[in-house]
Order: structure tokens, then sequence, then C-alpha cells
């Protein structure tokens, strides 16, 4: 039984974190940092579902089904918040408490193996380290749902619950496709712990979980009819030749885990201020298909500490940290009493994000930073730039129901009341107004045009420029009804 300090204090810890998460998502919307990918695209297909609609989404393309790109069903479950506040920012808000409530299995795991003042250090530790941050950063993602999930899934096992744990990982699959092979590597975890049935159970779901998704769902929803992200040539042309390189010639494998700086800066970033601590953790296998997903795939960007990915990794390698601590305390025989690695480690987590972000912000250009909470408690970004006001004139032009091809940064703040596209996403013969971005060498999109690009086909369509060159933002129109597509999308 947890006395009632004790919750008090996690509490207070928790709400402490929801405050600042709170005010710099806020502070983004208002500056108009935050973009059409991703927020953009799951507020339009959040709020299709809020209206017992498919999730089509103008900004990935006109009729894009958005289960033609990723299978996240889960996300469904957040339609009723948009009948209470119709706007972007209550996904921002689902966030945040998404990712405050992973500190809970946190604390019960970290308190159970040690006490509650090295618990409610880690609970503090993982709300303020550099994962958590940037994904507050990024808005919201469909993985924000793996992150407190994971961490009660390693709790039940811990629990020995293992048909709990067999339920809790199941529900990964409606989080994302790829979580198939997360609920393999749990499989193996619980196998390890000579829970044969639950492992087998697990494993069979994961596989056939994955095949689903990946081989049936998206292919039928995708215009393409097949899924599109196979990005791991270095692996092989498919996923078959990549399990037979894989098999066949894992050493070749092994190199392009760490073949560029970012790879490294990622595998550090995440392991050494955790003392390698993870590595000596069975728990540590759980967060090996999300990494090694990543580091094998092609595309720079998923390596990068920036954005949404790594939550849920940093809440499964910190409690393998913890259960590194656990063993070694047991190997020493120091079973009694506080035993400071415990306490030290989740200290000088805290430590590295709060001195991290006053470090970075003289050493980092602000869109590469990985403490970019430090810009909200310090004040610097309380006040609207020249840009925000400027984005404010260009999406009060834009009449409700108009089909607008907007901004990466604009889209936003249009969603809630017109149908909108990035440039080049919406169909010629229904768009009638642009806000292109001039600052920007490509303009967003799965197929970016360039400013230029941009202005050559508005010429071509006849628009006229309405505002020119404001803070880099123009706004054109040309003079035609709104599609009934475009005016019904909201209703």
């Amino acid at each position: 039984m947890i006395p009632l300090k004790q919750w008090l204090s996690l509490t207070a810890v928790m709400t402490g974190a929801a405050v600042l998460y709170l005010a710099h998502s806020l502070l983004r919307f208002r500056n108009f940092e935050a973009r059409g990918y991703d927020l953009g695209i799951f507020d339009q297909a959040v709020r299709q579902y809020s209206q017992f609609n498919a999730p089509i989404v103008p900004i990935k393309g006109e009729g894009f089904h958005l289960l033609g790109d990723h299978f996240h069903p889960i996300i469904a479950v957040l339609a009723p918040l948009y009948w209470i506040w119709d706007d972007p920012r209550v996904l921002n808000l689902a966030l945040i408490l998404l990712l405050i409530s992973a500190a809970v299995p946190v604390y019960l795991l970290v308190r159970g193996w040690f006490s509650h003042r090295a618990a409610l250090l880690a609970a503090a530790a993982i709300l303020l380290w550099w994962p958590f941050q940037a994904f507050i950063n990024w808005d919201f993602h469909e993985i924000a749902f793996g992150v407190p999930l994971i961490g009660w899934v390693i709790w039940t096992i811990e629990r020995r619950r293992p048909w709990t744990a067999v339920i809790l990982a199941s529900l990964l699959l409606l989080v994302r496709e790829d979580m198939g092979a997360t609920l393999l590597a749990v499989a193996a975890v619980l196998a390890l712990k000579r829970h044969w049935a639950q492992a087998a159970v697990l494993a069979v779901t994961g596989l056939v979980g994955l095949w689903l998704a990946v081989g049936v769902v998206i292919p039928y929803f995708s215009a393409e009819g097949e899924f599109a992200y196979w990005d791991y040539t270095a692996l092989g042309a498919s996923a078959s030749a990549a399990a037979v390189f894989l098999l066949t010639q894992p050493w070749n494998a092994l190199p392009i885990l760490v073949d560029h700086p970012l790879k490294i800066a990622l595998l550090t970033a995440h392991l050494v201020p955790l003392w390698l601590l993870p590595l000596l953790s069975p728990y540590a296998l759980i967060a090996a298909p999300l990494l090694l997903s990543r580091l094998f795939n092609d595309r720079l960007t998923v390596w990068g500490l920036v954005y949404h990915y790594d939550a849920i990794i940093a809440v499964i390698l910190l409690l393998a940290a913890f259960d590194t601590l656990r063993r070694i305390r047991r190997l020493r025989g120091s079973s009694r009493g506080e035993y400071r690695p415990a306490s030290i480690l989740p200290a000088g987590l805290i430590l590295i994000s709060l001195a991290g972000g006053a470090v970075l912000q003289f050493t980092a250009e602000r869109e590469h930073q990985i403490f970019p909470l430090h810009w909200t408690y310090t004040g610097q970004n309380w006040q609207p730039g020249e840009r925000a006001e400027a984005h404010q004139r260009a999406v009060d032009l834009i009449p409700e129901g108009a089909c607008v091809e907007a901004a990466d940064t604009a889209a936003p703040h249009l969603t809630q009341h017109t149908y909108t596209g990035l440039a080049g996403t919406l169909d010629e013969d229904r768009v009638n107004w642009l806000i292109i971005d001039a600052t920007q060498d490509e303009l967003g999109g799965n197929d970016p045009l360039t400013p230029e690009e941009a202005f050559a086909r508005a010429e071509r369509l006849g628009f006229e420029t309405i505002t020119a060159d404001d803070a880099g933002l123009w706004v054109l129109h040309r003079d035609i009804p709104n599609h009934p597509v475009c005016t019904e999308y909201q209703e």
C-alpha cells in the first residue's frame, strides 16, 4: 500500500510537467510552429472520425484515406474530444495526458525495486528527458498511445501477470502497423521468464497482426494498393530479401547501424546517460525492434533526435537500466536501505535535461535542439514574433469552406474551417486560395513543390496576389466559388 503522501508527491511531479508541457504546446501553436505534418494530418483524420466519416486527409492528397498510409485505428478513440472542443489543440492535450501517464508505471516499478525517492526521481527524469521534450515539441502522433502502454506491459510482467501483459501488448497493434515486431520482442521476454504459453500466444498475435496491417488493411485503403514505407534497401529490395540477408549475413548488417553520425548520436543519447545499463537487461529486447527499424531505415529523418520516435524507447530503456541496477544490487547483497546509484542515475538525467537546454541554445540551431522546453521555462518564446503575426494575418484572410493550399505552418490553423492541403496536394479545379511560404526550400507533402514551382503553378491557374511577401508569406486567390467537396468536408 502506497502512502497518500507519496502519491501526492508523484501527482505534484506529474502536474508540474503537465503545466510545462501545456504551456510549451500552446505557445508553439500560437507562434505558428505547429505544422500540417503531423498535427494537421491527425486533426483532419480524428475530426472525420468524430463526424463518423472515413479518415480522409486532404493534407496528404485528394481522397487520401489515412489507413492506407499507416495502421493506427486507436486514434479514433480521441474523436469524442472534438464534441467537447473542436480544435487541433485538443490532440495535443491528449498527447500531454498520455505522456504524463507514463510516469505512473515507471514510478511503481522503480519504487518496488528500490524506494520512493528513487522512483520519484525516475518519474521526474522520464518526464524531463529529451525524448519526451522532443515529442511535445513535435505535436500529436499515434505513437503517443504506445508510451504509457509499454510501461504497463513491463509492469505486468514484473508483477507476474503474463496474460495481462499479453492483452496490453496486443493493444499496441492498434497503435501502429510495425508494433507486431515489438510484440515478438515482448514474447521473447516472456519466454525468458518461462511464461511459455503466453509467449507463444503473443508471438503468433504479433505475426498475424503485422501481416494483417501491412499485407491486408493498408494495401486495401492505399490508392497504390500497397504498403508505401519499405525504406530498407540496404537490407534488400523486399521484406523477404531483407530477412534472408539478416539471417545469412548478419555481420554485414551490423555496420549499417553506425554508418552515419546521426545514428551514432541516437545510440549515444539513449544509452550513455543511462551508463549503458540497459544493455544488460532483458527488457532492452523490447526496444530492439523500435530502434533497429530506424537504424536500418534509408530515411535520414528517422535517425534524428528531434522527432516523436524516441519517447516509447526512452521508457523501455530507463526501466531496463533500473532493472540492471536491481540485479547488480542483488549480486552485491545490498538489498536493504537506499541504494545510491538508483537515485544518482535519474538525478543525473534531470541535471542533463536542465543543463542541456541552457547549453544547446548557444551551440545548436533551435530546430536541432533536443531540450526545447528550455525556451518556455525561460520565457524566450512567450512573445509572438514577426513571422507569427504575418501567419495570423494570412490565415485571417481565408474564408470558411475555402479550398486552400497552405504553408505547412499555417495548415493547422485552417483545418478547423476549411478544406486544407499543402502546395500541390489539392485538385487544381477546386483550389481557390493559396498561402505560399517563400522562405522555405520545399513546401511540404509527399512530393513537395519549391516556392518557384508553386508560384509558376499559381500563375498558370490564374491566381492573383492578395498579400505579397509579408515576412515571406504570400496569399493568393482566384475568383471561383468554393467547391461542394470543400464546403461539405467540415459538415
